[in-house]
């Protein structure tokens, strides 16, 4: 998989290269400073942080004997533009969705029932128990 785009989106979908690219964004970090808070082996963040690498999302620096990762921030403009493209679409008001179904799907029975007296079809067929209502007194 060699298309930047494809690259990036492949380091974005693991949610460990997320969160360590949320942790770059304050500051510089070393690798072990990358590594402290997630319950994985140095080996582990070593390959989350080749994938960032050659997605270029990051960049890894020698300084002494401390290997440095830096978030590379243009290296997520392609994404960003491929993902604008999609937001052409008006946002959906949910509100005034909601009222649109409520009114379409409303039953007419209930749209005025002050206009309709109570009917003998009110009347259940049988009482709780399954056995017939009792008789009318006559």
């Amino acid at each position: 998989m060699s298309d930047p785009l494809s690259l990036t989106f492949a380091a974005l979908a693991d949610p460990t290269r997320r969160a360590i690219l949320a942790m770059l964004l304050e500051d510089d970090m070393a690798v072990t400073d990358v590594a402290e808070p997630f319950q994985m082996s140095l080996a582990a963040i070593s390959k989350h942080l080749s994938v960032l690498a050659e997605a270029g999302l990051i960049s890894r620096e020698r300084r002494g004997r401390v290997i440095w990762c830096k978030l590379e921030p243009d290296a997520m403009r392609a994404a960003s533009v491929w993902m604008q493209g999609f937001g052409q679409f008006e946002p959906v008001d949910l509100d005034a969705l909601e009222r649109f179904l409520e009114r379409e799907l409303a039953d007419p029975a209930d749209e005025d029932p002050a206009d309709e007296a109570p009917s003998g079809d009110d009347v259940p067929a049988a009482g709780p128990t399954g056995e017939d209502p009792a008789p009318a007194p006559g």
